[in-house]
């Protein structure tokens, strides 16, 4: 059995924490129900505890999201001085920590996306250059490590940065399969439902679905749109909906249990995500797997988890009239949105946590010992 150190820039119980640490939550609980020893260590944040165990990981928090990637080496040293781990798992979700100039151990490098010139869709342009030009290095203090990414989009990007594609591996994200599923008994919504479900960002580019909502609402006044989440862009999105007088036909629940999540998912008639780039579309699967197709801009992650005219529709970044038209399109034509239905619920049935687990486990294995 192995002794793995994870390291993450938050945990799943932070308040900001988002999909990336839903996956490598949901990969670490299994590898530990299996036996192996697992700590995460991560920042802290307000009232959180130091240490705690959650679903058999030993979390270990330090610090917080300003200043945690300062303080890390300091603390990594200490750990790996004091306990032998066989393996480190690093998840680059921001930025990364540099490990290799201050740890000596087996590394397996997570990359759910990078962000590159991203960034600087999302945050003042000054920090912006900050986690731009910490993102630069990577190729070269990386080298000869092992890479694992959750779509073919982010493979392709980081071996066009210099990383040997025999040092990256791929395993797709899963779903919880007991949550996400077609419920007879939950019909459509009267109206035609359009819903985004995610953090607001706006590097998600919700105001393009707003845009092209509008568009719709001249072929189909009755359609509705839930923009279901929290972030910091919430404001500005529905000061965009009031101005152009679409507030009575959006809604703003903002968060919203699981439970809920997945009832919306069932009865709503399509799901979009219009965001600028993502490491992979998870909420599509989830969608689908609800019975919903999902309409998600051609840029890469999400591009891995449409397949275009079978489960969904992909339309160019930032075009609204195509976005508008494929939405229109989907409403309107209940004949082919049966058939996205059935070819996304196909899909969805492709992924499951459980097989991610194994095929994560595997690689950590390898690297561990040093498997080349």
């Amino acid at each position: 059995m192995m002794n793995i150190l994870a390291l993450n820039w938050q945990d799943l119980t932070n308040p900001l924490s988002g999909g990336a640490e839903v996956h490598l939550d949901e990969l670490l609980r299994r590898i530990a129900q299996r036996g192996h020893k697992v700590t995460l260590f991560c920042s802290g944040y307000a009232n959180s505890k130091q240490e705690e165990v959650i679903g058999g990981i030993r979390i270990i928090r330090s610090g917080n999201r300003y200043n945690f990637n300062l303080i890390a080496p300091f603390v990594l040293r200490k750990l790996v001085r004091r306990e032998r781990f066989d393996i480190l798992i690093e998840d680059i979700n921001k930025i990364p920590f540099y490990t290799p100039l201050y740890l000596n151990l087996p590394t397996l490098v997570v990359v759910p996306h990078l962000f590159s010139t991203t960034v600087f869709r999302e945050i003042n342009f000054i920090l912006g250059l900050y986690i731009y030009f910490a993102e630069r290095p990577l190729v070269a203090l990386y080298r000869g490590k092992k890479f694992n990414v959750i779509s073919e989009s982010t493979a392709d990007d980081i071996a066009k940065r210099g990383i040997p594609k025999s040092d990256i591996s791929v395993v797709h994200c899963g779903i919880d399969n007991t949550t996400y599923i077609v419920d007879s008994s939950q019909k459509k919504y009267n109206r035609p439902t359009i819903i985004y479900l995610g953090r607001i960002k706006k590097y998600k580019s919700i105001d393009h679905l707003v845009l092209a909502f509008q568009k719709v609402l001249q072929k189909i006044p009755e359609a509705e749109l839930k923009i279901i989440g929290n972030g910091d862009y919430l404001p500005r999105l529905k000061k965009l909906a009031e101005n152009l007088k679409l507030d009575q036909a959006i809604r703003f629940p903002g968060y919203v249990s699981s439970e809920e999540k997945v009832e919306i998912m069932q009865r709503s008639h399509v799901a979009v995500y219009p965001s600028l780039k993502e490491g992979w579309g998870l909420t599509n699967i989830e969608a689908n797997a609800c019975g919903t197709p999902a309409i998600a801009a051609n840029v890469p992650g999400l591009r891995d988890s449409v397949i275009d005219g079978e489960t969904g529709f992909l339309y160019q970044y930032g075009n609204i009239d195509e976005l508008a038209d494929k939405l229109v399109l989907i409403l309107k034509d209940s004949s082919l949105r049966g058939k996205l239905e059935k070819g996304g619920l196909e899909w969805a049935g492709r992924f499951n946590w459980d097989s991610a687990a194994e095929q994560f486990l595997h690689i950590l294995e390898g690297v561990a010992r040093g498997k080349k």
